[in-house]
C-alpha cells in the first residue's frame, strides 16, 4: 500500500514538473505577441480613431437640409411619443429630422 502511494506521488510530481517545463517554453515562444499588439494599437488603431474623429467633427461647412417628400409610409405616428408634444423623437434634430407635415421653421 505504501509503495503504491509512493509511486503515485512520484508520478504526480514528475507530471507536474513536465507540465511546468512545457508551459515555460510556450510562454517564451509567445513573448513577441505583446509587443506586436502594442505596435498595432499605436500604428493602426489610434490613427484610425483620429481619422474617424476628424471625419465626424472636423468638417466646418454647413450641410444642406434634405428635401421633404410627404410620402405616406414615412414618419408614421401610430401613437404619440411620451415626451414633449408627442411628435418629436427623443433625439430630434430640427435641421435633419422632419415631422409628418414637414420641417420645423427656424
Amino acid at each position: 500500500m505504501a509503495a503504491s502511494l509512493t509511486s503515485l506521488a512520484r508520478r504526480s510530481f514528475t507530471t507536474a514538473v513536465r507540465n511546468a517545463a512545457s508551459s515555460t517554453a510556450e510562454t517564451h515562444a509567445h513573448d513577441g505577441g505583446t509587443k506586436q499588439w502594442k505596435m498595432v494599437s499605436f500604428l493602426v488603431a489610434f490613427p484610425a480613431i483620429l481619422l474617424g474623429m476628424f471625419n465626424a467633427f472636423g468638417s466646418d461647412h454647413p450641410h444642406e437640409q434634405p428635401e421633404f417628400y410627404p410620402y405616406e409610409h414615412l414618419r408614421l405616428r401610430n401613437k404619440r411619443f411620451p415626451w414633449g408634444e408627442g411628435q418629436k423623437s427623443l433625439f430630434h434634430n430640427p435641421h435633419v429630422n422632419a415631422l409628418p407635415d414637414g420641417y420645423e421653421e427656424h
